[in-house]
């Protein structure tokens, strides 16, 4: 198929459903976590929700742009891309910490975290170095040390803030692109191996850390203190039932947690939703990981299929975590729920990866169905 005949082939409009419908259940789902938070701490109950509702606005403007742009041209501004996200990451450094890290630059009214497009970038630059030195991979200089070592630049500085989630995140992202891209697997083993030591020496360094990862194994132990956020999270959870107390009714928004509008949004769904509104969150997300990965495969170029696969690992990796952390399978991290969680920083970038995802299925080398 010629390339012209390639950009006139539809999106890939199941991936855009999902979405859609992830976004617009966002801003519902905000809207209903928050309003009485937003009245009790900021005086005006639809505070949260119109903020996401602007942001979602911007986010899907930007979405249907990129889904436009040829996705190769993004080769072109990958170091000035780099350079500034590397920028913004040192800049937060020096602005007010907020709950004790600097992970916000302030603009006014707005907040940006760059840490959230640090993602994109981090995917963007793998695929195109790998796709550049596919031929030689094999060798742990090329294969393993440069690209991880780019890499490992935002990692420290997103690690300074402090975060210890995102980088694990992306790290784990870009392992799976190494070993999609063809990477020696004892090369990547190596890296894992490496990682570890690092890992268990910042959980052990930060006493709140320590704290996160006891709490995690006897998550009851102590109610009243460390295990307050979790065991309400899961009790939440617990309390849906199969179709929940319905829309509104959740009693964990009820200043029983911090922000439930934030990284704990998915036991108010599932208080309000019930096991079933749980599963439809998890299928769409299962539906992104399917169409992504197909729209990988029938990528026109190595960098479309590592690109593809960068942005599909890094959104359904992030669910998981999210997820996994809010009902006791993963010790807590700051890390929100892609598309629902508040937040303008991480709904742009996700949406942002999406319209590339777009992008990519219209360029595919057959029809994707």
């Amino acid at each position: 198929m010629k390339p012209s005949a390639r950009r006139r082939a539809p999106f890939d409009f199941i991936l855009l459903a999902a979405a859609l419908t992830l976004t617009v259940m966002g801003v519902v789902m905000v809207y209903s976590a928050s309003v009485i938070s937003a009245e009790q701490t900021m005086g005006k109950p639809l505070y949260f929700f119109e903020r996401q509702l602007v942001w979602a606005v911007v986010a899907l403007t930007a979405m249907a742009w990129f889904s436009r742009l040829d996705y190769n041209r993004l080769r072109a501004w990958l170091a000035p891309v780099y350079g500034v996200t590397a920028l913004l990451l040192l800049a937060a450094l020096f602005f007010r910490p907020i709950a004790g890290a600097r992970r916000w630059i302030h603009l006014g009214p707005i907040g940006i975290q760059p840490a959230e497009f640090a993602k994109l970038t981090s995917v963007l630059f793998l695929a195109s170095y790998l796709d550049r030195k596919h031929s030689k991979l094999g060798a742990p200089l090329h294969g393993l040390v440069l690209p991880l070592g780019v890499v490992g630049v935002l990692l420290v500085l997103i690690g300074k803030e402090p975060d210890l989630g995102t980088p694990s995140l992306m790290f784990a992202v870009a392992v799976l692109v190494l070993f999609v891209a063809g990477a020696r697997v004892r090369w990547i083993i190596a890296a894992l191996l490496s990682a570890v030591p690092v890992v268990i020496e910042e959980l052990w360094r930060k006493p709140y850390r320590r704290a996160r990862l006891m709490t995690f194994l006897t998550p009851f132990e102590n109610i009243k203190g460390t295990g307050y956020q979790l065991a309400q999270a899961i009790l939440a959870v617990g309390s849906g039932g199969w179709f929940g107390k319905g829309f509104g009714a959740s009693q964990l928004k009820l200043m029983y947690l911090p922000k439930p509008y934030t990284d704990f949004i998915f036991p108010v769904i599932c208080e309000e939703l019930g096991l079933i509104g749980a599963v439809a969150v998890l299928a769409l997300f299962a539906v992104i990981l399917a169409r992504g990965a197909r729209i990988a495969r029938q990528a026109p170029n190595l960098f479309g299929t590592l690109l593809a696969c960068g942005i599909t690992f890094t959104i359904t990796i992030q669910a998981f975590f999210n997820i996994a952390m809010a009902i006791g399978l993963l010790p807590t991290k700051g890390i929100p729920l892609p598309f629902l969680s508040f937040g303008g920083s991480s709904l742009l970038s996700t949406l942002i990866g999406v319209g590339i995802l777009l992008n990519i299925s219209r360029q595919a080398k057959k029809a994707i169905t």
